[in-house]
């Protein structure tokens, strides 16, 4: 081979610099394949061993941004060699930009698969979580996370490759606002749906009051919150509004209250009344499904009609239906502990007294009750 031939030149760059260019860049591509058979056969195994698959994921996210910065490397070498003209255009600076943006793909590939990672690390956590509304914020934030990363890197390259981006920046700042204002009550129920994930005032399935709402929790969204009343109809709340009122949560009560008012007869003497009360207390404190420590059982008024009992306990199921079957069986035993005790209801009732007009009638004579 006439060695001279390699001194030859076109476009001012020798064919000896074109070879080791040329070289250059067929070892970075052998080293490129290299480098992915060290990561799958050195470093896939050790992560494997680990208890998470998150480093698995990591790595696995990271091969090819990687192989594609070891070919970036030699085209640099590449670029170095050849020594591009300066003159009458600048052709090595436009190598230089294109690598620059080559690398900025590079990096913004792998923080594109390190958003999913990220975001397999935050399902991770919200399945050991008992909320459920947590599961929806993390496709919201693996989204978002990506496709921040996508403009970010698109302007850098856009900036790299010698273009200036402050018009992109401001075009897209007035855009922004606009949007902004076209679209703020979406935006306000978005923010309201993430205060209602991080604050967890409620779950899906709770029972809650919220205002002239009354429902259970059916589904959580980015935009609306759907309550399902007990008449079985289905009530979307705008969550910039459920996140500002006033949310009565039934079902993170510990126990349920039950509270009952007896009205006795007057005829029942203080002695009766005293046995009354004890026996309803002893009755509610050895009842199996009401906690002894709440049970409050007072002779409270002198009614108009009645002697007045006020009975308090709390059950210990919160659930309304096993609730409402405790506050049955209590009343019923009242009923029996009181018709075993000779006691009666009192119910409403009203003494009438009758006189003649011209004269007045003989004492007791004229005086009936009206019921």
């Amino acid at each position: 081979m006439d060695l001279a031939l390699l001194d030859q030149t076109l476009f001012d760059i020798t064919y000896r610099q074109f070879a080791l260019a040329l070289l250059a860049v067929l070892v970075a591509l052998v080293g490129k394949k290299l480098f992915a058979y060290l990561l799958t056969r050195l470093l896939a195994p050790l992560t494997r061993r680990t208890e998470t698959d998150l480093d698995d994921l990591l790595l696995e996210c990271l091969r090819k941004p990687l192989e594609l910065l070891v070919l970036i490397i030699g085209l640099f070498v590449a670029v170095q060699i050849l020594q591009l003209p300066e003159e009458p255009t600048n052709v090595r600076n436009g190598a230089y930009a294109l690598l620059r943006a080559m690398i900025t793909i590079a990096g913004g590939w792998a923080l594109f698969n390190m958003a999913g990672v990220f975001g397999q690390y935050l399902e991770d956590l919200s399945a050991k979580t008992e909320n459920d509304l947590d599961d929806h914020l993390v496709p919201f934030v693996r989204k978002s996370l990506r496709v921040f990363i996508v403009i970010l890197a698109g302007v850098m390259v856009i900036q790299n490759l010698g273009y200036s981006t402050s018009g992109l920046l401001a075009s897209l700042g007035i855009g922004g606002m606009a949007l902004a204002f076209a679209s703020k009550d979406a935006l306000s129920n978005i923010f309201g749906s993430l205060m209602i994930i991080f604050d967890r005032p409620f779950k899906l399935g709770d029972q809650v009051i919220a205002g002239n709402m009354e429902g259970t929790v059916e589904e959580v969204g980015f935009r609306s919150t759907k309550i399902r009343t007990p008449a079985k109809t289905l009530i979307s709340v705008p969550n910039s509004i459920i996140a500002n009122m006033p949310l009565d949560n039934v079902s993170r009560m510990p126990r349920r209250r039950i509270k009952l008012a007896i009205g006795l007869t007057y005829a029942t003497t203080p002695a009766q009344m005293r046995t009354a009360v004890a026996r309803l207390r002893a009755l509610l404190t050895t009842h199996p499904e009401i906690d002894p420590e709440t049970v409050q059982v007072n002779f409270t008024d002198f009614g108009a009609s009645s002697l007045d009992i006020t009975v308090t306990c709390f059950s210990v199921t919160t659930v309304l239906g096993e609730h409402l079957n405790v506050r049955e069986d209590i009343c019923l035993k009242i009923m029996d502990l009181l018709e075993e005790l000779g006691l009666q209801f009192a119910f409403p009732s009203r003494t009438v007294y009758l006189h003649h007009a011209d004269s007045d009638p003989p004492e007791g004579s004229s005086r009936c009750a009206v019921s």
